[in-house]
């Protein structure tokens, strides 16, 4: 799915089916789905066992909305009737323009095809499980794949209560300049299949400060964006006609993506 090119940023709206997939692919997604624009709907649906016992501190520290829904009978899950609605509701009152779904249910596939056809753009992040029917019915799957399990006795604690978000990283000695893979990986993501192998520096800039918003070159000891990518050897800088700079990867056998947690 080609990212969207306007004056005006593309909206993205991330709806998690909570019920059917694992906190732990959150972080993921929202890496995913940052190329394509600014995630203003973060909301994600499940029941009262789901939300609070699995999801309510990745839900806290994403900032994402809860939304609760209640079982009205045994066996049937009201939250996917409430995401679909919500999602068509964003798309109706033009809120996004962009829709990630995250979840391998199939069910969604008739959503995904309905707001294709009202001319949305649909992203599914899942698991390997996630069937072809859902797959086929977006415009692009991110296939993602859990971490293997740890064992029992170094198993870290389930935490139940929301995590505070982690503290900005310190600023390293003065003289020194660090050069953190995720500026790598994020030219790796936007480059993607493009025949010209190249992204803007703008729009690069854009990605890092859509996936961190705390992020800046100052933290790691440099001036600016520009002297930054500069210094890496896997990455190429080009002044382009009309004076601005793009960013391309110097050699693509040299650079593997940096697996995301």
């Amino acid at each position: 799915m080609s990212v969207p090119s306007s004056v005006t940023e593309t909206r993205v709206a991330v709806l998690v089916d909570c019920d059917n997939t694992s906190p732990a692919i959150l972080a993921y997604a929202l890496r995913m789905v940052a190329q394509f624009g600014r995630v203003v709907l973060r909301r994600g649906y499940g029941n009262h066992t789901t939300l609070s016992a699995k999801w309510q501190a990745a839900l806290v520290e994403q900032a994402f909305t809860p939304c609760l829904q209640f079982q009205y009978a045994s066996g049937k899950n009201t939250a996917d009737i409430a995401l679909a609605l919500d999602a068509l509701e964003a798309m109706f009152d033009q809120r996004a323009d962009v829709f990630c779904l995250i979840t391998s249910d199939s069910d969604f596939a008739y959503l995904c095809r309905k707001l294709r056809e009202r001319g949305a753009s649909v992203c599914i992040v899942g698991e390997a499980k996630t069937p072809s029917a859902l797959r086929n019915a977006s415009d692009q799957f991110f296939e993602w794949t859990p971490e293997p399990a740890a064992s029992p006795a170094h198993a870290a604690p389930v935490i139940l209560t929301p995590v505070q978000p982690e503290p900005a990283p310190a600023k390293p000695r003065e003289g020194v300049k660090l050069q953190p893979l995720l500026v790598v990986d994020a030219v790796r993501l936007l480059v993607g299949d493009a025949a010209e192998g190249k992204v803007g520096l703008g729009a690069l800039g854009q990605y890092l400060k859509r996936t961190d918003s705390g992020f800046s070159p100052t933290n790691f000891g440099h001036s600016g964006l520009l002297n930054m990518v500069r210094t890496y050897d896997l990455l190429t800088v080009t002044v382009e006609p009309g004076g601005h700079h793009t960013v391309g990867l110097s050699d693509m056998r040299k650079v593997k993506m940096h697996k995301v947690p």
